[in-house]
C-alpha cells in the first residue's frame, strides 16, 4: 500500500473507532432494553433504534474496509429485519446469540489497532451462520461457537490508548476542548446581561432629562412666587409664610439633588456603555478564537468518500466519478461528526438508486460514466449548504407513492391528493424504499430517514429536488456552529419564545380582513401566492389570553420556511432579533414536540427555542386555526341566520340545504349564478354558499359581482366545488371568496365549522 494511502487509512481508523464504539454500545443497550420491554409497541420502538445502529455501523465499517465487521452487521441486520416483519419471535436463545455477536463486534473493534483478527474469523463465520439460520426460521437453540471468555472481557472494555509521539503540537482530548468551548459560550450570557444593564440605565437617564425640561418651564413661575413672598414680607414687616418657605427650600434642595443624581447617572451610563463594549468585544473575540479551535474543514469528513465510491461503484458494476467542491470550508467539529452517517447514506442512495449502469446510460444517450457531486458553499455568514447530486435516472414520484401505499404509510385517497413534491418527501419516511429487492446496500428504507433525523437534530434542513432522466439533488442546510445563532424574540399568549432567524422569511402586519379561509384553513396572500396561516398559540396548545377576544385591525405575522415548506404564523408581538445561546433540555426532555431547547435572556428569564420543522409539521397536520368558542345566547334571543345556496345540481342543492337547516339556519336556494345574484339583491342574507361550475354565471363570476356591489360586499362567500387544483383555489381567493371547500373532501362537519366561523 502506498505511504499516503496508509496514512489516510490510519486517520480514518482513528475517526472510525469512537463512532463504532457508540454504535456497538447502542446495540448492546438496545438488546438489554428489548429483553425488558413487555409490550409490542415498546419492543417495536427499541428494535427500530437498534436496527438503525447496526445499519450505521455496517456503513462505517465498509468505509474503513473492516470487512468482518461489515459482514457480521449485515447478518445482524437480517435478524432485526425478520423481527420487525414478525417472521421470527424473540427468545432467550436468540438473545444469547445476539449478545455474542455484539461481543464479537467489540473484539473486532479492538483488533483494528493490531491488524485483522485472523484468529477470530472461524468464530465469525459460525456466528454468521447462526444469524442466517435465525433470520430464516431455521435456528436451532444451542451454544453456537462464538467468542472466547477472554475476548468477551476485552470487548466489554474501552478502546486501548494509542501511542503518542513527541511533536511541536499538544494533543488535547476533544472532550476537554468541548468543555472549554461550552464555558466560553456561557460568557455570552454575561455579554447579554451587560447589554441589558446598559439599556436599562439609558432609560433611567431619560427621566432626569425630562425633569430638567419641565423644571426649565416652571422656573420663571417659582422665581416670581419667591419674589412675591419677599415683597409681601417687606411690606407687612413680618416673616414670610413658613409653610411656603419650607416648600421653596425643598424645591431648591430637590433641584440640587436631581442635578447631582443626573450627573452621577451620566457617569454610570458612560461606564456601563464602556463595560458593555469591552465585555462584548472580549466575549466575541474569545468565542471566535475558540470556534477556530473546534472548527474543521469539510475535507476531514470527505476524505473517506473517494474510496467508498470506488468500491461501491465496482460492486454495482458502475463507473462513477466523484467531484468535490468547497471542501476547504470550515464548520463546527461537532456538526461534522454528526454528519458522517447522513452523508454516507445519501451517497449510497445516489450510487444504488440514482446513477444507472453503463449500459442503461448508453441507451439513454448519456456518458457511460456517471457523475456524483458534493458541493459546499457558505450561506449568509451563519449557515453552509451541502449539495449532494447525481446525473442519474432521478426519482419517479409515482414509484414513491406506490412504495408508500405498499407499506401502508398512506391511503389510496391520500396518494391521489399528493402532488409530486409532497410525494417525494415520503422518501424520508422510515421503511419507504423504491428498491424492488433488499440488498446489503439498500432496500430497507432506513438510510434517508436516518439522514433527515440527524440533520434536523442539528437545526438543519434536508430537501430533495429531482428530474426524471436528469438526476437528483439533495440539499442540506447546516449552521456553522451548534451553540449560537441569531433568533427572533416573539410573544405568544403572554409567553416569550425564540425562533431561529435562518428559518424566518419575513415579518409583517396584515389586515384581519385579508385573512381568508380555503378548505377550512386560514390563508393570506403574500407576493401573489396563497400561503397557509396558523395561530401559533393553537399550535403550541396554549390558553388564549383574555384580551385576544378583541378584534384588532392588524395582526403581526411571521413567515417560516423549512425544506421548501412555507407557512405563516399569527402571534401577539414580534419584539426584536438578538444573538441566542442554546441550552439543551437534558435527557429527561430530549424530545419535546415543537421545542428545540432554551436560552437565557439578559434579564435572566429562561425562554424556550421553538423547533421550526415541528411547528410546520404540526401546522400541516391540523388547521392551526381553531374557531373561537361561541358566546352562549339565550334561546329566546336567538335569531335564525339566513343562508343562500346557489347550486345547479338538485341533489347537491338539497343535501347542503338539509345540512344547514338541521343546524338551525334559514336557507333559500338558487339554481345558478344569475338567480343567486337576483335573490341576494332582493333579500337579506348572512352568507352565500355557491357552486363554481353553473350555467349563465359561474361561482367565480357570482363572487366577483357580490364583491363589486356596495350593498353585498360584506356578505361572506363559501365556494363548494369539484375543482381542486391550486390555480382554481387561487382564482377563488382572487375573486373574493372567504372559503373554498372541495367536494371530494366535503363532509357535514367541515361545512358547518366554516359557516359558524364566518357568521
Amino acid at each position: 500500500m502506498p505511504p499516503q494511502d496508509d496514512n489516510l487509512l490510519r486517520r480514518l481508523l482513528a475517526t472510525f473507532k469512537p463512532e463504532a464504539r457508540e454504535h456497538i454500545d447502542a446495540i448492546a443497550a438496545g438488546l438489554l432494553e428489548l429483553e425488558r420491554a413487555t409490550d409490542a409497541t415498546a419492543q417495536s420502538a427499541v428494535l427500530d433504534i437498534t436496527f438503525r445502529a447496526a445499519h450505521s455501523l455496517k456503513g462505517a465499517a465498509r468505509t474503513v474496509n473492516v470487512r468482518d465487521m461489515e459482514a457480521l452487521c449485515q447478518s445482524l441486520e437480517n435478524v432485526f429485519a425478520a423481527l420487525r416483519r414478525m417472521d421470527i419471535a424473540l427468545s432467550p436463545e436468540l438473545f444469547d446469540l445476539l449478545h455474542r455477536v455484539v461481543a464479537m463486534l467489540g473484539t473486532l473493534l479492538q483488533s483494528t489497532d493490531v491488524g485483522p483478527a485472523a484468529a477470530a474469523r472461524p468464530s465469525i463465520v459460525e456466528l454468521m451462520r447462526a444469524l442466517q439460520s435465525a433470520a430464516t426460521k431455521n435456528y436451532q437453540p444451542g451454544s453456537p461457537p462464538g467468542v472466547p471468555a477472554a475476548d468477551l472481557a476485552a470487548a466489554a472494555g474501552s478502546i486501548g490508548p494509542t501511542k503518542r509521539h513527541a511533536s511541536d503540537t499538544v494533543r488535547v482530548a476533544t472532550a476537554k476542548l468541548d468543555a472549554v468551548l461550552l464555558q466560553a459560550e456561557e460568557l455570552l450570557g454575561a455579554k447579554l446581561a451587560a447589554t441589558q444593564q446598559a439599556t436599562r440605565l439609558r432609560r433611567f437617564r431619560a427621566e432626569p432629562v425630562e425633569w430638567k425640561k419641565r423644571w426649565m418651564k416652571l422656573r420663571p413661575d417659582v422665581r416670581s412666587l419667591r419674589q412675591s413672598l419677599e415683597r409681601s414680607a417687606v411690606r407687612e414687616s413680618a416673616p414670610a409664610n413658613p409653610q411656603l418657605q419650607r416648600v421653596m427650600e425643598f424645591l431648591d434642595w430637590s433641584q440640587g439633588c436631581i442635578e447631582s443624581l443626573d450627573a452621577g447617572l451620566v457617569e454610570v451610563v458612560k461606564a456601563a456603555d464602556h463595560d458593555q463594549r469591552s465585555v462584548g468585544a472580549m466575549v466575541d473575540n474569545l468565542l471566535d478564537e475558540m470556534k477556530k479551535v473546534v472548527m474543521q474543514p469539510f475535507s476531514t469528513l470527505l476524505d473517506v468518500l473517494p474510496s467508498m465510491v470506488r468500491e461501491l461503484s465496482r460492486e454495482q458494476g458502475k463507473v462513477i466519478e466523484l467531484v468535490i467542491v468547497g471542501d476547504d470550508i470550515e464548520i463546527d467539529r461537532r456538526i461534522l461528526e454528526e454528519m458522517k452517517d447522513p452523508l454516507i447514506h445519501l451517497m449510497r442512495n445516489c450510487i444504488d438508486h440514482g446513477i444507472e449502469s453503463p449500459e442503461a446510460r448508453g441507451k439513454a444517450g448519456k456518458s457511460r460514466q456517471g457523475t456524483l457531486t458534493i458541493a459546499i458553499a457558505a450561506r449568509d455568514g451563519s449557515n453552509v449548504e451541502l449539495l449532494v447530486s447525481d446525473d442519474g435516472a432521478g426519482i419517479a414520484a409515482a414509484a414513491v407513492k406506490a412504495a408508500a401505499l405498499k407499506h401502508e404509510f398512506i391511503s389510496g385517497e391520500q396518494a391521489a391528493a399528493l402532488n409530486d413534491q409532497d410525494a417525494l418527501s415520503l422518501i424520508f419516511q422510515s421503511g419507504v424504499s423504491t428498491s424492488p429487492i433488499i440488498t446489503d446496500l439498500s432496500g430497507r428504507g432506513l438510510g434517508l430517514a436516518i439522514a433527515k433525523e440527524k440533520v434536523e437534530k442539528l437545526r438543519g434542513s434536508l430537501s430533495v429536488a429531482t428530474e426524471v432522466g436528469r438526476g437528483t439533488k439533495f440539499s442540506i442546510i447546516l449552521p456553522l456552529t451548534l451553540a449560537r445563532f441569531r433568533g427572533v424574540l416573539v410573544r405568544v399568549a403572554r409567553n416569550l419564545f425564540v425562533l431561529p432567524t435562518s428559518n424566518v422569511e419575513r415579518v409583517l402586519r396584515v389586515r384581519r380582513a385579508d385573512i381568508k379561509t380555503v378548505e377550512n384553513r386560514a390563508t393570506i396572500v403574500l407576493n401573489g401566492q396563497v400561503t397557509a396561516l396558523a395561530r401559533l398559540v393553537d399550535i403550541l396548545e396554549l390558553p388564549r389570553a383574555p384580551d385576544e377576544a378583541g378584534e384588532l385591525t392588524h395582526c403581526p405575522i411571521i413567515v417560516l420556511v423549512h425544506a421548501q415548506q412555507r407557512i405563516a404564523f399569527l402571534l401577539d408581538e414580534v419584539i426584536n432579533e438578538q444573538e441566542v445561546l442554546v441550552k439543551r433540555l437534558g435527557k429527561q426532555l430530549a424530545r419535546v414536540r415543537n421545542v428545540a431547547g432554551a436560552t437565557v435572556l439578559g434579564t435572566g428569564q429562561v425562554v424556550p427555542i421553538l423547533n421550526v420543522p415541528d411547528l410546520i409539521e404540526s401546522a400541516v397536520a391540523g388547521s392551526g386555526t381553531a374557531a373561537r368558542p361561541a358566546i352562549a345566547v339565550p334561546a329566546g334571543e336567538r335569531k335564525k341566520q339566513s343562508v343562500l345556496v346557489a347550486e345547479d345540481s338538485i341533489t347537491s342543492r338539497i343535501l347542503i340545504k338539509n345540512i344547514l337547516e338541521t343546524a338551525g339556519y334559514r336557507v333559500e336556494t338558487a339554481v345558478d349564478g344569475i338567480d343567486g345574484l337576483t335573490k341576494l339583491r332582493s333579500g337579506e342574507f348572512d352568507l352565500l354558499v355557491s357552486d363554481v361550475e353553473m350555467p349563465r354565471m359561474d361561482g367565480f363570476g357570482l363572487t366577483a359581482q357580490v364583491r363589486a356591489d356596495k350593498k353585498l360586499n360584506r356578505v361572506p362567500v363559501i365556494l363548494v366545488t369539484a375543482l381542486d387544483s391550486r390555480e382554481d383555489r387561487e382564482r377563488g381567493v382572487d375573486a373574493g371568496a372567504n372559503a373554498y371547500i372541495v367536494k371530494s373532501t366535503f363532509d357535514q362537519s367541515s361545512l358547518l365549522e366554516v359557516v359558524r366561523r364566518l357568521i
